[in-house]
């Protein structure tokens, strides 16, 4: 990976929507270089994916909470039922298996209000197999969120 590489990562970082035409501009390359690189770090899956962020407060979703998630045993089965289990509920947005805590795993939820919070709380969650105690945060408010990864360690 070369400088052009790690310039072109950069700027889709910060902009995924630009055309082949101006990031090969901004990178100092003509387009058709610039799209094969494009092409080879998506073919090596350093690039996995292109997606857009949309405005949460236009969308209607206004509070974000952070939940951790205690399981009553530590096996793969149970794991495995969670993990499925979650990924079905549209507004969890993130999912972490952690360690270190008092807990097992770390979702992102995001939802309109609290009430459809208490909904998928108690209506979803709860009733996954081996769930034994949540923990709630609210975000008060987001102080920076990126999607960027440092690449200085390429």
């Amino acid at each position: 990976m070369d400088r052009y590489d790690k310039k072109i990562l950069h700027l889709l970082q910060q902009d995924g929507g630009l055309s082949n035409q101006e990031l090969a501009e901004r990178v100092g390359l003509t387009a058709a270089p610039c799209s094969r690189r494009v092409k080879q770090l998506e073919e090596s899956g350093i690039i996995e994916q292109r997606s857009i962020r949309l405005n949460a407060r236009k969308v209607n979703v206004k509070q974000t909470a952070l939940l951790h998630i205690s399981m009553d045993k530590h096996v793969t089965e149970r794991f495995e039922v969670f993990e499925q289990a979650i990924q079905e509920i549209p507004e969890v947005i993130e999912c972490y298996l952690i360690a270190g805590n008092n807990a097992d795993y770390q979702l992102k939820i995001v939802v309109p209000d609290l009430d459809r919070y208490h909904e998928i709380l108690l209506g979803k969650i709860t009733r996954i197999p081996g769930v034994t105690g949540v923990q709630s945060a609210f975000v008060l408010k987001k102080v920076f969120e990126t999607t960027a990864l440092p690449l200085g360690y390429v």
